[in-house]
């Protein structure tokens, strides 16, 4: 399975932002997707989640501005980020568990860096 990030880029604080990520290979099916973020000099963290039903999740920080959402006809998902602060520049990660012939493993996509300037 590979993941492919995409939508990143530099915005000033206020502006809005939309990540997506694109699932592809053979023989899988997606479970749970999520989006992590890691700010320079700072361990990586999860920002959002969604399962495979739709159900989501946030961190305090993002709640209100940022919605996570999933395609499954496309095996992608996606964050669309609003009201963005400095504080949300990091590179932005896609993470998703998937049932693979091998089990269910985590896959991680490349990375797409969010720039907010104030």
């Amino acid at each position: 399975v590979q993941l492919q990030a995409s939508g990143g880029g530099m915005v000033q604080a206020g502006g809005s932002l939309r990540l997506s990520c694109a699932a592809s290979g053979r023989g899988f099916s997606i479970g749970a997707m999520a989006w992590y973020r890691q700010a320079p000099e700072k361990q990586r963290e999860l920002v959002a989640t969604i399962s495979s039903r739709g159900t989501t999740s946030y961190i305090d920080s993002v709640k209100g501005r940022f919605t996570i959402s999933r395609d499954n006809s496309k095996n992608a998902v996606y964050l669309q980020m609003n009201s963005l602060k400095p504080e949300d520049t990091g590179v932005y990660y896609c993470n998703a568990g998937a049932d693979v012939p091998t089990g269910y493993r985590q896959f991680w996509g490349q990375g797409t860096l969010v720039t907010v300037s104030s």
